[in-house]
């Protein structure tokens, strides 16, 4: 495994230039944001590249090369059930096979999608398998993985989660997982390490991020997103013993990114996120050692 961090996040602790942030935190890989515009981040300058042609994917990858950054994966924020599927997956498709270029492991796709709270079981679950397959058809030359993060209200229900995979059925589907999502979901802390055990053989690529709750509430089942943007916390000051989840990897097989994710920031002065970051990324060479 390796470490890597979200472009968002760097960004938001409001270095110069996304090349500069990984530069000081010493982090060479990147999940990239990927817009419906095809734009994403620029490394030395506050714009957007359009990979829109091959062409201009090589392009963006001898950027990347110039700066010695690694591109682990795209973030998109996906929705199987927009009214135009066509447009979705052909918009899911382009991101593949821009990150086939780029020799990305995984593009992470969102869980969410419209109608997720209102619509029976059985039709969200058939609407996001329809829109996957297309894309994994439309995409068989390439080896790139779609990982479903556990993200909102769907998206942390290993019902849901398991019918998806069970499905689609395919090597190239499996999960974003995100160690502080089933946390912030409501489920008890012992339950989340049995929840991250059942999916870890499924992981293609991973979202870190830690939460404190009060000791007593910590193995207790809580309101979804109880609280949040109260208890939200950096890696090395959450419940989440990210030691233990790495060997929970580890034993799965897993050899991808640990991407950073702390959405604690907010909490802190400028100056304190970037110093919350270079713990966050201490935290995780500690627990590589491990």
């Amino acid at each position: 495994m390796y470490i890597s961090i979200r472009d968002g996040i760097v960004m938001h602790a409001k270095y110069p230039s996304l090349a500069q942030g990984l530069r000081e935190l010493g982090v060479e890989a990147v999940e990239l944001a990927y817009g419906r515009d095809q734009g994403v981040t620029a490394l030395d300058k506050p714009e957007q590249w359009r990979l829109d042609s091959p062409d201009a994917v090589r392009r963006y990858q001898e950027h990347l090369e110039k700066h010695g950054v690694r591109p682990s994966a795209f973030l998109l924020g996906t929705n199987f059930n927009q009214p135009d599927l066509d447009a979705e997956v052909e918009w899911v498709m382009g991101a593949v096979r821009a990150g086939h270029i780029l020799g990305m492991a995984a593009v992470r796709v969102d869980s969410a999608m419209s109608g997720e709270r209102e619509l029976p079981m059985e039709d969200r679950v058939a609407r996001y398998v329809q829109g996957i397959k297309r894309v994994l058809q439309e995409t068989d030359d390439t080896q790139v993985a779609l990982g479903v993060e556990n993200h909102g209200f769907q998206g942390n229900d290993p019902e849901w989660l398991d019918s998806l995979f069970a499905r689609v059925d395919s090597p190239r589907f499996g999960m974003t997982l995100d160690t502080g999502n089933f946390y912030w979901a409501g489920h008890p802390l012992d339950r989340v390490y049995q929840i991250l055990e059942h999916f870890a053989p499924l992981t293609k690529h991973t979202h870190a991020k830690n939460i404190a709750y009060p000791a007593e509430m910590r193995n207790t089942q809580r309101q979804i997103g109880y609280e949040y943007g109260k208890y939200v916390a950096p890696l090395d000051e959450g419940d989440i013993d990210h030691h233990r989840v790495a060997r929970i990897l580890t034993k799965a097989g897993y050899k991808g990114d640990l991407c950073i994710e702390d959405e604690s920031l907010g909490h802190y002065s400028e100056a304190e996120q970037r110093e919350v970051l270079r713990r966050d990324v201490q935290h995780f060479r500690e627990v590589l050692k491990d």
